[in-house]
């Protein structure tokens, strides 16, 4: 055997053996969860995590707790506990062949979520109980701490990061490389000198590290990597579901939308009309905020935030004349004549605390309402966007609220219920076409579809009880991508 084969026939073992590594270990470790949590009929989760992301995700929320395109899953077992596990896999699979039937469960989900239609799903018994346990396991909360399942003696094993191990192999290989490489040159050399044709320069580690074809190597790869991360960096933009920053003053939609009972479309006035949905000018905020001055949660603290951005001054119930012009030094003065006069009213007089909250609330505004960017207060609130679609996805917001008919809460969730606005759908293209495939278009009474006079013929003859978005043409790569 010569030296070539001796050392081609090492660097094949040593790489099988570097890359069977990990594998065989995770293989292990997985292997070993599969016969903990996947007894011969027994719900395992890790596929029951596999099927609902494939099958479930776009249109249940992932946290099982919150309504998305369908009602949120966790507790599910009980909500069905009154009929036969059976119902509950025919439900799963054909959930229209029950409503047909007037099955009492799913005329009632029907009746809530209608005209929302369930896709049907061809899976097996031992599948659908895959994915419960998976649904319960993450409802109950014990996927946040590795616990086990608390149906059946199921149990699902935390899989370990392997990242910083790859890392280290990879170091490892890339070291063994350039040794390995420098020992197959010396034997090498070592033949050439033999057979009496030695070059008359024998290459060093130097030249063999910055040669052509090995800059070339580390190129493509740096272009192969960086090519990977970019694309996976698009494909995820604007999709930060749980997406709830802080923002420059704490508006309570909770408040406004919930308690107040507010319509959305009175302060984001563009969605009927327009592309954008629109964030409301301070001028809307002041329609009520002239008269309401002190808010129920946090006083003058948020509230003045509003009116010095505006010029409005609250001590006078009126705006500031010249107010774009004026310094910080007097408009200062002004806020913190209305802040401290509040706290006297409330407390009959200012003592340390009350000097304290001044400050405070004043170098809020100044945090709230200045940045690296803008140096005056004066001027319009900065505020931070939530929702951001890619610049090649298209969407209006007037076909889908004036047209189509579509609640806010359909895409943005319980608004009315959150304190501090997140991104509650994941806005995913998958998400959006799943929903045009299931959303019934109101055709009845609505003038914008009336050209449409053969699916109108068909409702009125009774071949068919409804139209989708997918079937005028929702899934076509143009309306999005124009």
């Amino acid at each position: 055997m010569t030296y070539k084969q001796l050392i081609s026939r090492f660097l094949l073992l040593l790489v099988v053996a570097l890359f069977s590594f990990p594998a065989t270990a995770q293989d292990g470790q997985e292997g070993a969860a599969a016969e903990a949590s996947a007894p011969a009929g027994e719900a395992n989760i890790d596929e029951g995590k596999t099927l609902f992301r494939n099958y479930c995700a776009t249109c249940h929320n992932k946290n099982m707790k919150d309504n998305l395109t369908g009602p949120a899953l966790g507790g599910l077992e009980e909500r069905w506990a009154d009929y036969p596990r059976e119902d509950l896999y025919s439900w799963i699979r054909n959930s229209q062949a029950m409503v047909n039937a007037g099955h009492p469960r799913a005329v009632e989900l029907w009746n809530e979520w209608k005209p929302t239609v369930m896709n049907n799903f061809n899976l097996t018994d031992q599948e659908i109980e895959n994915i419960i346990a998976y649904v319960d396991y993450v409802y109950t909360g014990k996927d946040k701490v590795g616990q086990a399942v608390a149906q059946g003696p199921a149990v699902v094993v935390e899989k370990p990061n392997n990242t910083p191990l790859f890392i280290a192999l990879a170091v490892i290989l890339a070291i063994l490389a350039v040794v390995l490489a420098r020992i197959v040159a010396n034997l090498n050399y070592m033949v050439q000198v033999r057979e009496g044709n030695a070059p008359a320069h024998r290459k060093t580690l130097v030249e063999i590290l910055t040669s052509k074809g090995l800059i070339a190597f580390v190129i493509f790869a740096l272009v192969v990597l960086g090519g990977y991360t970019t694309v996976n960096n698009a494909i995820m933009l604007g999709r930060q579901q749980g997406y709830a920053p802080e923002q420059p003053i704490k508006f309570s939609h909770a408040t406004h939308a919930g308690l107040q009972k507010i319509d959305c479309q009175y302060c984001h006035d563009g969605a009927r009309r327009s592309k954008h949905s629109v964030i409301p000018a301070a001028n809307t905020c002041m329609n009520c905020h002239a008269a309401i001055k002190v808010g129920s949660t946090y006083g003058t603290a948020e509230l003045s935030k509003i009116y010095a951005s505006i010029g409005w001054n609250p001590n006078t119930d009126s705006y500031i004349e010249n107010y774009d012009g004026m310094s910080q030094a007097d408009i200062e003065k002004i806020f913190k004549k209305w802040i401290g006069d509040t706290y006297v009213k409330e407390k009959g007089g200012i003592d340390a605390e009350g000097e304290r909250l001044i400050e405070d609330q004043w170098d809020g505004i100044v945090s709230s309402l200045t940045n690296e960017t803008k140096e005056k207060i004066q001027g319009p609130i900065e505020w931070v966007r939530i929702h951001n679609l890619p610049d090649h996805a298209y969407f209006n917001h007037a076909q889908h609220v004036s047209v189509g008919k579509v609640a806010c809460q359909t895409c943005h969730g319980p608004v009315e219920e959150m304190a501090v606005v997140q991104q509650y759908s994941p806005l995913s293209m998958g998400w959006c076409i799943n929903c045009h495939r299931q959303t019934e278009v109101q055709f009845a009474g609505n003038e914008y579809y009336k050209t449409y006079e053969t699916y109108h013929e068909e409702i009125a003859r009774g071949e068919r009880d409804k139209v989708t978005v997918e079937e005028i043409g929702g899934l076509e790569c143009q309306k999005c991508h124009y």
